[in-house]
C-alpha cells in the first residue's frame, strides 16, 4: 500500500515515527509535513514539504516543485502570491502531493490537520483514516460547540478511526456515532527492550516523586502540589520534582505560599534520554490530570519499573489496575493523592518489587510497537476493504 502519513511536522513524536519505521518494512510510507528541516530522518521514508511559514523563499521553492512544470499551475501560483493567499496555496499544495502520489491511505495523524481535509479532492480509491488522541477529543468539542459541530461533520466523511484508548473511542461516539463507524483502539507502541529498569526501592530516607509534563490546566499540577502540603503536614520525608513547568507563576506562587520551596524543584523540559535518566533515580511517578487518552510517560515509567501513581482519567484504567499495576485516584483529590502516597511509603521492597513487575508485564504486553504497526495495518485493511 501507499501510505500518507499526515501530520503536519516531519519533527513528529517518537510514537508516530516507530509507527512511520513499522510501516515502511512492507509498504510505500510518505510523511507530509509544513517544516523543512528533518531532524530524526528514517531511511527509506519520502518527506513530503508542503511549505513552511518560517521562510518565504523555501515557501516558494516547494511550491513550484509540487506544481511540476505546468504554465497554468504557475500563473495561479503567482496570483495567489501578489493577493497573499498563502492559506489557499498551502490547500492546493496539499492537493498536487496527493495527485502526485495517488495514496492508498491517507492518515491524518491529529485532529489539528483535518482543517485541511475537507476541501481535498481524493481519488477514489484512497481511504482516510484519523487517529484520536487526547485533548482534541475528549476536552475541546466538549467546551466549543463550534468546534463539535466541525467535526462532527469532518468525522462522516472519514473512512476509518483509530483510538488510542477505549475512553477516547467512547468519547469520539459522543460527537459522531454510527453503526457503519469503523472505529479500532490501538495503543501507543514502545521499543520495550530499549529501556533501562530499576533494580532497588530503598525508600526509607526521602520518597524522590516525579512528574513530566507541560505546564497546561488539564495536568493539574496545583492538586499535585497541594497533596504535597499534606504530605509535609504528616511530616512524610519527600522532594517533589516537576519537570516541564519551570516557569509556572501560578504554581511558583503556590509553592511559595505553602511554604514548600524546599520541598518542590520546577525543572524546564529536558532531553528523553535525561527523562528517563531522571525516571531511575525516583520513587514514585505521579501523573494528577484531570484529563488523558493514555498519558505514553506513564507506559515509560512502567517499561523502566518505576511505579506509578495517576488520577482515575481518560483511558488510564486501561493500563494501570489500583494496587496491582500501580495507583489509581480520583482527580482534583488532593487528600486521596497524599493518603496513596502514604501507603506507598510504608510499603515493603518486596511488594513494590511485586508491583512494578505487574505493570512491567502490562505495559510489554499491550504497548510494544508490533502490536501497534500489527493493529494500524488491521485498520487499514478493514477500511480499504470496506467499500
Amino acid at each position: 500500500m501507499k501510505i500518507i502519513i499526515f501530520d503536519g511536522s516531519f519533527n513528529t513524536t517518537t510514537f508516530i515515527n516507530r509507527l512511520i519505521k513499522g510501516l515502511s518494512i512492507n509498504h510505500e510510507v510518505f510523511v507530509f509535513g509544513f517544516d523543512e528541516n528533518i531532524q530524526n530522518k528514517i531511511s527509506g521514508i519520502k518527506y513530503i514539504g508542503l511549505g513552511t511559514n518560517n521562510s518565504r523563499f523555501f515557501f516558494l521553492v516547494r511550491s513550484f516543485q509540487l506544481r511540476g512544470f505546468s504554465i497554468r499551475k504557475l500563473v495561479d501560483l503567482c496570483v495567489g502570491l501578489v493577493l497573499r493567499n498563502k492559506s489557499k496555496i498551502r490547500q492546493q499544495n496539499i492537493q498536487f502531493a496527493i495527485d502526485s502520489i495517488q495514496p492508498d491511505i491517507l492518515h491524518f495523524q491529529w485532529v489539528s490537520v483535518l482543517s485541511y481535509f475537507k476541501d481535498l479532492q481524493l481519488p477514489t480509491h484512497t481511504k482516510t483514516i484519523l487517529s484520536q488522541r487526547g485533548f482534541h477529543i475528549n476536552v475541546r468539542p466538549f467546551v466549543n460547540i463550534e468546534n463539535k459541530l466541525f467535526l462532527e461533520g469532518v468525522f462522516k466523511k472519514i473512512d476509518g478511526f483509530h483510538s488510542v484508548s477505549k475512553a477516547i473511542q467512547e468519547k469520539s461516539n459522543e460527537i459522531y456515532a454510527s453503526s457503519s463507524k469503523i472505529d479500532h483502539v490501538v495503543y501507543s507502541g514502545f521499543d520495550t527492550d530499549s529501556f533501562q529498569t530499576k533494580t532497588t526501592w530503598n525508600i526509607s530516607k526521602q520518597l524522590q516523586i516525579l512528574s513530566i509534563g507541560r505546564n497546561h490546566w488539564k495536568k493539574d499540577y496545583r492538586t499535585a502540589v497541594l497533596a504535597m502540603y499534606l504530605l509535609k503536614e504528616r511530616k512524610i520525608p519527600f522532594h517533589y520534582t516537576i519537570v516541564g513547568v519551570k516557569n509556572s507563576e501560578e504554581l511558583l506562587f503556590l509553592v511559595n505560599d505553602l511554604h514548600l520551596k524546599d520541598y518542590i524543584t520546577f525543572l524546564d523540559s529536558i532531553p528523553q534520554e535525561q527523562v528517563y535518566e531522571k525516571m531511575l533515580d525516583s520513587d514514585l511517578f505521579l501523573l494528577p490530570s484531570v484529563e488523558e487518552g493514555i498519558a505514553n510517560v506513564c507506559i515509560e515509567a512502567m517499561l523502566s519499573k518505576l511505579p506509578v501513581l495517576s488520577t482515575d482519567c481518560g483511558g488510564m484504567s486501561e493500563l494501570i489496575v489500583d494496587s496491582e499495576t500501580g495507583f489509581l485516584v480520583p482527580t482534583r483529590n488532593p487528600k486521596a493523592l497524599a493518603d496513596k502516597i502514604s501507603i506507598f511509603f510504608k510499603l515493603q521492597e518486596i511488594d513494590i518489587l511485586q508491583l512494578v513487575n505487574a505493570a512491567y508485564i502490562k505495559a510489554t504486553t499491550q504497548h510494544t510497537s508490533k502490536q501497534m504497526v500489527d493493529g494500524m495495518i488491521s485498520l487499514y485493511k478493514k477500511v480499504y476493504e470496506n467499500n
